[in-house]
């Protein structure tokens, strides 16, 4: 290829990509993984190297005449600590790294649209072991929001997170679910939220200051169903 030609990326109608399709993470999001794992170690590494040397420093500052003996024993033992704690991190890091694509390969996602046959809803599907199916229901959602951390810049790619009445109004912090992954993140957020406004209205992003209604605490025996049906009471009762 000539210099000077700029490469673009096409980007298909997000309604051929998601709606009521299973569509799953790009691959660039296993590669995020499997740098994040090598960073967790390192950092776990060096993290015990520093730990040493605060405690060298900190002889030195209570008693210098020490210092001396406290660099050749930490000479003597670094080096073991250190082969010791990469043998460690060695130990969860390969079958991290070997889990990792078999976690990745069994995320499913899909969105099911106003136009949809069935309820509109937000399918989720991930795990191993454990397989957790979620459903949610555009019914229970209150807001939606894109965000992109800085290994998910480093592979460009995002997430878009989900909260609900119920979830937002108990003790459990962040979004309910979480869309990983994505390389059009910020569409399928668009394409989400458009779905959103035909079902009901309104419902705005995190940067959206209007419309927003607050959650519900949820209580003992109150599920998502419940607090929206109250909701729905009670604006039926004001405008009354």
């Amino acid at each position: 290829m000539s210099k000077g030609v700029e490469t673009k990326v096409i980007k298909p109608p997000i309604q051929k990509v998601v709606s009521g399709k299973i569509f799953k993470p790009d691959r660039a999001y296993l590669h995020k993984l499997w740098v994040k794992n090598i960073a967790i170690a390192l950092t776990i590494w060096l993290g015990t190297v520093f730990f040493i040397y605060i405690i060298i420093h900190g002889i030195y500052l209570i008693d210098p005449m020490e210092v001396d003996e406290a660099v050749e024993t930490m000479n003597v033992w670094l080096p073991v600590l250190s082969s010791w704690m990469i043998k460690l991190n060695i130990i969860w890091l390969i079958p991290a790294q070997i889990l990792t694509p078999i976690y990745v390969k069994s995320i499913e996602y899909s969105v099911i649209g106003e136009s949809g046959e069935s309820m509109p809803e937000i399918y989720v599907k991930k795990g191993i072991i454990t397989v957790t199916r979620k459903h949610v229901p555009f019914r229970t959602i209150t807001n939606i929001a894109s965000n992109i951390g800085p290994f998910d810049r480093l592979f460009g790619i995002g997430n878009v997170s989900i909260e609900t009445a119920g979830y937002s109004g108990s003790s459990q912090t962040g979004p309910e679910e979480r869309l990983e992954g994505i390389i059009f993140h910020e569409e399928v957020r668009d394409f989400i939220l458009r779905e959103l406004r035909q079902f009901r209205t309104p419902y705005v992003t995190t940067t959206e200051p209007d419309g927003i209604e607050a959650p519900v605490p949820r209580g003992p025996g109150l599920d998502d169903e419940m607090l929206i049906t109250l909701r729905e009471i009670r604006d039926l009762l004001k405008k009354d």
